[in-house]
């Protein structure tokens, strides 16, 4: 997770400088240590830190005052016990961080192995070793409490190493992962999302979308996340929309509500004898939910409407542009493919040959006199 420092370009003393940094490991895992040798770092350099019996490989992400900001939102103490930076990254300790990384994949294979064998109810997702080679973490989901003591000693006698099992949620688990949204962006969480709000099925419905599990579900089998990105614009415009609880009445007959669109504050009704819809806005609709409250009913629907009626093949005629558009354009590439082989009057360009009867163009000349003897 890339973080943009927009204090970069402001020099600060060194005397006034935050000694504190924040690092960035694998997968967007993040950690605050303290610059106590007062190197001279940017982003994206590689240190060495201190960890619980060990060091690890990171790259600096923040420095400066915004690292005092990102703290306080984190409930960070300053004063409190941070870890220090014991230097710079060497080629040696890039070198060798790269083949305890090797050991990543076949490790999560054998362990995925050792777990059916005794047959606990977990799913291991990732395994993370230590620069040092000295620890490994594994990272696991599980729909409850699993006892994995005998797995701890199944797998330091298996690959040498202080273990450490992490559980983590199914949201965090595909941000571990990463991948393409149906957006076509990467996933929020594997960029930038770290706090993770619950979602309710609620913030699809107030956003008028389909109550589709596959099309509302993320990678991580829950309710996306980004459901709740524009719920509050949605909420708020909520309220100018009225709650239309039953069918209007009017003398043509009972015309029910098909569609809102929220933000145009236009509102579709339709009676049952007709295919169309009429959009009203909602003054009109306060209007005659106030007229059938009283016991009255107005004439038609669309008494002082500022909006034109729409039939229903108006309100759909999006998609089948879309799908004219497509049949139009294959068609059109069968017809010039069939097209090049002709000439500027119509005639076959090829040549006399077998299954072709097409006659030779241009002028015919005479055959020659035959000699005499």
């Amino acid at each position: 997770m890339n973080v943009f420092d927009w204090l970069s370009n402001m020099e600060m003393p060194m005397a006034d400088r935050f000694d504190v940094v924040e690092v960035r490991f694998k997968n967007g895992q993040k950690d605050f240590y303290r610059n106590t040798e007062k190197l001279d770092l940017t982003s994206g350099d590689a240190i060495i830190v201190e960890v619980q019996n060990g060091h690890h490989l990171g790259h600096v992400s923040l420095q400066g005052e915004l690292v005092r900001l990102q703290m306080k939102k984190k409930n960070v103490a300053n004063d409190g016990e941070i870890r220090k930076i014991y230097r710079l990254a060497h080629t040696k300790d890039l070198e060798k961080y790269e083949e305890v990384q090797k050991r990543e994949l076949p490790s999560l294979h054998r362990g995925r192995e050792i777990i059916r064998q005794m047959k606990l109810h977990m799913k291991l997702s990732d395994v993370e070793f230590q620069a040092d080679n000295m620890k490994a973490s594994f990272y696991y989901s599980a729909d409850e409490r699993v006892d994995f003591r005998e797995l701890i000693k199944v797998l330091a006698g298996e690959f040498r190493v202080r273990v450490e099992m992490r559980q983590i949620s199914l949201r965090q688990e595909a941000g571990r992962l990463g991948g393409i949204g149906v957006c076509g962006r990467e996933l929020c969480c594997s960029t930038w999302l770290t706090d993770f709000k619950n979602v309710a099925t609620s913030a699809a419905r107030y956003q008028n979308l389909s109550l589709n599990p596959s099309k509302l579900s993320g990678q991580c089998g829950r309710l996306k996340c980004c459901l709740n990105y524009e719920l509050e614009t949605y909420m708020e415009a909520l309220k100018h929309i009225p709650d239309v609880g039953r069918p209007l009445l009017t003398d043509k007959g009972e015309a029910t509500l098909q569609k809102t669109d929220i933000f145009r504050k236009i509102m579709w009704f339709g009676y049952k004898e007709e295919a169309a819809w009429y959009p009203l806005n909602v003054d009109r609709v306060n209007e005659i939910l106030s007229l059938n409250k009283e016991g009255r009913k107005p004439a038609t629907l669309e008494l002082n409407e500022l909006v034109e009626r729409a039939p229903v093949s108006v309100l759909n005629s999006d998609l089948d542009r879309l799908d004219k558009k497509f049949s139009t354009r294959g068609g059109s590439g069968k017809n010039k493919k069939k097209s090049r082989n002709r000439g500027r009057g119509g005639e076959n360009r090829k040549g006399p040959g077998p299954g072709n009867n097409a006659k030779p163009s241009g002028p015919r000349n005479n055959p020659p006199a035959p000699k005499k003897p």
